[in-house]
């Protein structure tokens, strides 16, 4: 990263801001003190208090956020102007926003007067940033904030180098969930507080701006518009700036990707508008205008981001034959599970993912068939059962608490496969008729709503299970949401597709001649990965394996990143140079964490992991970093 020069303006700009009054500001005469930092946000209704958020919007609630910013890669920041719109239930109360690495400039009326606003940022918190307090006069609902980001802020903002796009320009990308936003926007970053928004984003001549909204106009020259009419929560205010190129898929569906990206991109994900129409035909109207999808470069943390109008997705599942498509499906089914009904809190996460998975199969089912969907279910159950063996108890359970940690801490298979479960389950109680429709009604009656864990409790009972005493004996809810492990009326099916791969298994296991199995064309990527699962660490039997079908040279990113994990189980040397290659060129968490996990089991692995980890950490995104920090005990060179 470039530093400031002594001389900057912008450095100007951010001293200034980081002498505004601090927390010993006086309280003006005649005016009661303010608070304590707060310990938790309250949601707007009252249902739940958000413990990773300082905001206070059952006082004063930010409805709107207008964005004005100027992107400068050159010194990696973005500053400009958040001018707030407020709804002020309590007319003595002040304005509580949350913060991280925000360098605030001034605080003002939003009316040509720009009357100084008084303001202090408190104490920062190791978690969750610094809160801004923001004096309001009698009757004033709308706020203007100047600021800029502060460059090295380990926050939702990633800036790339040349070198690390295939277009060989810089970019940017933003990744918000779960209490990132703050890092870029100063709001009320809180899953149960709803905004609409607008934004109008000026870059350097030949990158082109694209936001989670719908583009409402603008130019390169005097900067591109978008806007948001439907309230969303501040986690899926998405940007994303660089050299990027559209390919129409249909009439409300496009790709956006790199130009030398882009075809293969498009060729991967031409099924996205039947991906839509399925979505429509078994949840409901899609409400959100577009889906487009942005393919980012390989740092992206993440497999997908179900950001509204624009999923970003990891380059990773360019597997050329449509295959890791699922990502897609999934990203497309939180346009009603977590983009149109969201967790109020991060403790309800699983209301997000678990209902996500569920409609995500049941997509791959429609579009697909039986036959992928089943694979796909049981491969993921095996990872779950796998993952839960390793969790205490606590994170083992659907309605986590999170007091204390970062969200993160709770993104674990989870929420995700134990509530798809949970799901399944019901489905298979009550018939898939009824239960459609009590998804379409639970989508309907919580539409541009933030829900809670006792929320979809309550619903469930009065909506599905009122009057079916055999249908609510049939299952334990209170194991299944709030207790550990996995219920043992998990549902899993039984894939036909693997039957073939089950029996190819037993006979490599027994002749040792893996020159019988079929080509790597001949089946499908969850086949190739249920034939992995169940090789045991053997060197002599995975060089065999490599020679016949040559794994470490495939382009598959899912099967790679398992046979690069049996490789360090088996220390196979020859697939070591590909796993280093590997983890300095993709930023996919889902990749990385469990391939230096691997490493560290090795009696060398310490040394070997982080004489990699020195090379690529500055390539990560800091939600990958934070997670790799804390498993390879990384100390600051």
């Amino acid at each position: 990263m470039r530093r400031l020069s002594p001389r900057s303006p912008i450095l100007a700009f951010l001293f200034a801001a980081c002498t505004a009054p601090d927390s010993t500001m006086p309280t003006p005469a005649g005016q009661t003190p303010i608070g304590p930092t707060p310990t938790g946000a309250q949601t707007p209704d009252g249902t739940a208090t958000d413990v990773h958020s300082c905001a206070r919007p059952r006082e004063v609630r930010v409805r709107h956020v207008a964005l004005d910013l100027q992107l400068d890669f050159d010194q990696q920041l973005a500053r400009g102007t958040a001018t707030l719109d407020l709804d002020r239930m309590d007319p003595r109360a002040p304005l509580w926003l949350d913060t991280q690495g925000l360098a605030i400039a001034a605080v003002h009326t939003a009316d040509s007067s720009r009357t100084p606003l008084r303001f202090e940022l408190l104490a920062e918190d190791p978690l969750l940033g610094r809160p801004l307090r923001i004096e309001l006069p009698g009757g004033l609902d709308r706020v203007a904030i100047d600021y800029a980001t502060v460059p090295g802020t380990q926050g939702a903002m990633q800036w790339l180098a040349p070198a690390q796009t295939a277009s060989n320009a810089p970019f940017l990308f933003t990744q918000g969930q779960a209490i990132l936003t703050r890092s870029w926007i100063p709001l009320q970053d809180s899953p149960g507080v709803r905004v609409t928004w607008n934004a109008t984003i000026r870059a350097p001549a030949g990158l082109r701006p694209l936001m989670s909204a719908m583009q409402s106009g603008g130019n390169e020259r005097d900067g591109y518009t978008f806007a948001m009419q439907r309230p969303v929560p501040s986690y899926l205010i998405a940007l994303a700036c660089g050299r990027l190129e559209r390919r129409e898929i249909s009439a409300r569906c496009a790709v956006w990707a790199e130009p030398t990206v882009v075809e293969r991109a498009a060729k991967e994900f031409e099924d996205m508008e039947h991906m839509v129409a399925a979505c429509e035909t078994l949840f409901g109207a899609y409400r959100w205008g577009r889906y487009d999808l942005l393919v980012l470069p390989p740092s992206f943390p993440f497999g997908g981001m179900e950001n509204p109008c624009l999923t970003f997705a990891t380059p990773t599942v360019l597997a050329g034959d449509k295959s890791l498509v699922a990502l897609v499906a999934h990203e497309l089914a939180h346009s009603w599970s977590g983009n149109l009904v969201t967790n109020a809190t991060w403790r309800d996460f699983w209301l997000n993912e678990g209902f996500t998975v569920f409609l995500e199969q049941r997509i791959m089912e429609h579009v697909y068939g039986k036959d992928r969907s089943d694979m796909e279910i049981e491969l993921e159950v095996a990872e779950l059962r796998a993952e839960v063996a390793t969790l205490p108890p606590g994170d083992q359970v659907l309605h986590i608490d999170l007091a204390g940690r970062n969200p993160d801490d709770g993104m674990t298979n989870v929420p995700y496969q134990k509530g798809a479960g949970l799901l399944r389950r019901l489905e298979q109680n009550v018939g898939r008729p009824r239960f459609d429709a009590f998804l379409r009604g639970w989508f309907d009656g919580h539409a541009f709503q933030s829900v809670t864990t006792a929320m979809f409790e309550d619903w469930l009972q009065q909506h599905l299970l009122a009057g079916d005493a055999q249908a609510k004996a049939a299952i334990d809810l209170q194991t299944w949401i709030h207790g550990p492990g996995l219920p043992a009326d998990m549902p899993v099916p039984k894939a036909r597709a693997f039957e073939v791969v089950d029996r190819a298994v037993a006979d490599l296991l027994q002749t040792r001649d893996a020159s019988k199995l079929p080509p790597m064309a001949d089946w499908c990527t969850q086949q190739w990965l249920r034939l992995l699962a169940a090789m045991p660490a053997d060197r002599a039997l995975l060089a065999e394996l490599d020679r016949a079908r040559h794994f470490t040279a495939t382009g598959n990113a899912e099967i790679l990143k398992s046979w690069l994990e049996l490789a360090i189980a088996a220390d196979y040397a020859e697939a070591m140079p590909r796993l280093r290659e590997f983890l300095l060129g993709v930023g996919r968490r889902k990749f990385l964490k469990p391939l230096y996990e691997a490493l560290l089991k090795r009696p060398d692995g310490q040394a070997r992991a982080l004489a990699i980890y020195r090379d690529a950490r500055g390539r990560y995104h800091p939600v990958a970093v934070r997670t790799l920090d804390e498993i390879l005990h990384w100390a600051p060179q």
